[in-house]
């Protein structure tokens, strides 16, 4: 009984740690209420900004619904080979205007790195919590 108890709260540690290394997506969705006024997640409808379903992995300034209303600046980093991979989604999200300086997001970025790696681990979830 107290090896079942054990085994069972060790499993129960090691998968919330692992959430919390690699974000927690339903933690994400609400922080992620702060982006929804001009980015779209769950679905591939464009806002003030684009869509960002599918957007881990994709190459910056690409998606194609969006194309004509990019920045150059963003187009240059798409172009100089910027994939939106976790770091580089994590350096974004901190500071937009040093990532892609020139871009025209008016969203000065997140502070908190929890707040970050959740809001990626929710851009990553399919489906979306």
């Amino acid at each position: 009984m107290l090896r079942a108890v054990l085994s069972a709260s060790l499993l129960l540690l090691a998968t919330s740690v692992a959430v919390q290394a690699g974000g927690d997506p339903v933690l994400g969705k609400h922080v992620f209420n702060r982006c929804m006024t001009c980015h779209e997640a769950a679905t591939d409808r464009d806002k003030v900004g684009p869509h960002l379903m599918g957007v881990v992995g994709r190459t910056a300034g690409t998606a194609e619904s969006f194309l004509g209303y990019y920045s150059e600046a963003m187009k240059s980093a798409g172009a100089a080979g910027l994939v939106w991979d976790e770091a580089n989604l994590a350096e974004y999200l901190k500071s937009p205007k040093l990532k892609v300086p020139g871009n025209r997001m008016a969203f000065s970025g997140l502070s908190n790195d929890d707040d970050i790696a959740n809001v990626i681990a929710y851009l990553k979830a399919d489906p979306k919590p």
